[in-house]
C-alpha cells in the first residue's frame, strides 16, 4: 500500500509539473517541461550522492579511521541482503543521520559526530537499520525524483509568472496566475507527503533489520529531543534536503501534519513498540512451547553491551 501511495504522489508531482509547462507554453511547453525533468532528473541521478555528502562536509571513514561504525553498518548490510555501503560522518553536533545513492550498488549512509556521541550501541544500529532500509527500498532515488521535480516546478512557476503564461488554455490569464502561484506550494506538500510515507516504511523494515524496534523507537525519542535543541546550519540553508534525515534538522517543527517533512515522533515511536510488542510476544510464546530443560537465563539481547560476549555468539545479534 505505501508503494502504490508513493507511485501515485510521484504520478501527481509530475503531472503537476507537466500541467506548469502547459499553461506556460500550451503543448509545446509541455513537452519542453517534459525534457527539462528528463535531464534535470538524469543528473541528479548520477549526482545527488556526491552533491549532498559534499554540502555537508561529509568525509569517509573505514575500518581503520571508526571501526565500531563501519563493522556496525557492515553486520547490518549483510542482515538486510545488501551491499556494503559507503560509510561517511559528518562534524555536526546536532544527532542526526541520512541515506543517499541512485541504487544499493551506489549507496552511502552518513552519521553526524552528535548522534555518534549521543547513542547507546544499540540505538546507533537502529538508526544505520532505518538508514539501511531507505537504501533497500530505493527510497533515496524516490526522494531525488521528487525533489528535482519539485524544483523544476517552483523554477517554472517564477517565469510563468515574471513572463506570462498561455493565455489560450481554459483557465484564462488569472486562473493561470493562480495555479502557477499555487502549484509550488502543492508540490511541496506533495514532497511532504512522499517523505512521511517512507520514513514509516523504513521505520519497519529498520526494526526488522536489526531485530529489535525498540532500538529505533529509543533512538528516534533522543534524536527529536537534540535536534531540537542543536541546529544544524547547513540544513537551515538547504532546507531541500530536510527530507533526507531521519528525523527533521530544521527548527521550528510542528506535529504530524501538512507542513511537516517527517512524521510525529510520537507515532512513529507507537508504531514500533506496537512492532516490538508483535516480535517479542511471538518470541515468548515459542519459548513457553519450548522442554523445561530449555535454559532460563537472560536473553543476549537483555544483557548490557558492556558484559562479557558468550562463547558461542548469536550470528542473528548485530553486536555478536
Amino acid at each position: 500500500m505505501n508503494f502504490f501511495k508513493t507511485g501515485m504522489l510521484i504520478a501527481a508531482i509530475t503531472a503537476l509539473f507537466l500541467g506548469v509547462g502547459f499553461l506556460i507554453g500550451g503543448e509545446a511547453g509541455m513537452l519542453i517541461a517534459l525534457a527539462v525533468a528528463i535531464a534535470m532528473n538524469g543528473f541528479a541521478y548520477w549526482n545527488s550522492d556526491k552533491m549532498v555528502l559534499k554540502m555537508y562536509g561529509a568525509r569517509p571513514v573505514d575500518h581503520t579511521t571508526a571501526p565500531e561504525l563501519v563493522g556496525l553498518v557492515a553486520d547490518l548490510a549483510t542482515r538486510a541482503s545488501l551491499p556494503m555501503p559507503r560509510v561517511y560522518v559528518m562534524d555536526n553536533p546536532q544527532p542526526n543521520a541520512f541515506a543517499t545513492g541512485r541504487n544499493p550498488e551506489n549507496a552511502a549512509v552518513a552519521a553526524t559526530t552528535g548522534l555518534l556521541q549521543m547513542m547507546s550501541r544499540e540505538e546507533l544500529a537502529g538508526v544505520m537499520a532505518h538508514e539501511l532500509a531507505h537504501i533497500k527500498n530505493r527510497d533515496t532515488l524516490i526522494m531525488t525524483v521528487t525533489a528535482t521535480i519539485a524544483g523544476a516546478i517552483s523554477m517554472l512557476a517564477n517565469f510563468a509568472l515574471f513572463f506570462g503564461g498561455n493565455r489560450n488554455n481554459g483557465l484564462g490569464i488569472v486562473g493561470s496566475l493562480a495555479l502557477m502561484i499555487l502549484a509550488p506550494f502543492a508540490a511541496m506538500l506533495v514532497q511532504m507527503a512522499i517523505s512521511r510515507t517512507r520514513e514509516y516504511s523504513a521505520d519497519k523494515a529498520g526494526g526488522e533489520i536489526c531485530g529489535h524496534p525498540e532500538w529505533l523507537a529509543s533512538a528516534l525519542l533522543k534524536l527529536e529531543k537534540g535536534a531540537g535543541h542543536v541546529e544544524n546550519t547547513v540544513a537551515e540553508q538547504n532546507p531541500a534536503s530536510a527530507s533526507l534525515f531521519i528525523v527533521n534538522p530544521l527548527h521550528g517543527k510542528g506535529a504530524d501534519n501538512l507542513f511537516s517533512t517527517h512524521p510525529s515522533t510520537a507515532n512513529r515511536v507507537q508504531k514500533l513498540r506496537e512492532m516490538a510488542g508483535a516480535m517479542f510476544g511471538r518470541n515468548r510464546a515459542q519459548a513457553t512451547a519450548r522442554p523445561k530443560t530449555a535454559s532460563k537465563g537472560p536473553s543476549r539481547a537483555s544483557v548490557p553491551h558492556t558484559a562479557k560476549a558468550s562463547k558461542k555468539p548469536d550470528r542473528k545479534n548485530p553486536w555478536a
